[in-house]
């Protein structure tokens, strides 16, 4: 998911960072007024646990590897903005001091994983919020919105390439999409069994922000 420097173009590296800095500078300023006492804690703690997840590769078909993205569940237990805002930390620090993705593909990793990994799936799990419904529907929604905040940030990445001239859209879509559907099926598990656990033990996390992008 995180793209090295030499694939994008100058055009998508500059649109990229544009929209990537635009939203990324919202998100602060909507972050900064909602800060106390419990959120920065949790922003914290938050940050640590998808450093630390991303850490651990899970062996996905054809010799290659996944790990844990977490967009989706910092976007669940903080909020959108609040999510962006530690998913953007945790790409950041993972290109500057471990060469995690390039630096001039660094607005491109941030529109991936720091914004669309946060909101592609969340609106699911806002039509079944857990107070209201089932809790079998609630977590059948949050496995879905996990799925699709890996395979929608995969296919943003496909289009990225393909619009920097790397390989056609079609060729660029299958590859992503299909790796990372599998990918998002584990992601999709490990995230339920997270909300699980934390409905065990800490049930007023789940709450999902009424902040929307």
């Amino acid at each position: 998911m995180h793209i090295p420097d030499g694939f994008l173009d100058p055009k998508t590296i500059l649109l990229c960072y544009g929209i990537s800095a635009g939203w990324i500078s919202v998100a602060l300023k909507r972050t900064k007024g909602r800060l106390g006492e419990k959120m920065v804690p949790m922003m914290g703690v938050m940050g640590a646990f998808i450093f630390a997840a991303q850490m651990f590769n899970f062996p996905i078909a054809g010799g290659t590897s996944g790990h844990l993205l977490g967009s989706f569940l910092a976007a669940l237990l903080l909020g959108v903005w609040e999510g962006s805002t530690v998913m953007a930390a945790v790409v950041i620090i993972q290109c500057l001091v471990f060469q995690d993705g390039g630096l001039l593909s660094l607005g491109a990793n941030l529109l991936n994983i720091a914004i669309l990994g946060t909101i592609s799936g969340l609106w699911i799990v806002k039509l079944s919020p857990l107070r209201n419904q089932r809790k079998r529907i609630f977590l059948s929604a949050c496995g879905t919105g996990a799925w699709l905040s890996v395979v929608i940030p995969a296919a943003a990445c496909a289009g990225e390439l393909s619009l920097s001239g790397v390989a056609p859209w079609k060729t660029t879509l299958i590859a992503m999409t299909g790796i990372h559907a599998l990918i998002g099926a584990v992601e999709a598990i490990i995230t339920i069994l997270i909300i699980v656990i934390i409905d065990k033990i800490r049930p007023d996390l789940l709450r999902i922000s009424a902040t929307t992008p």
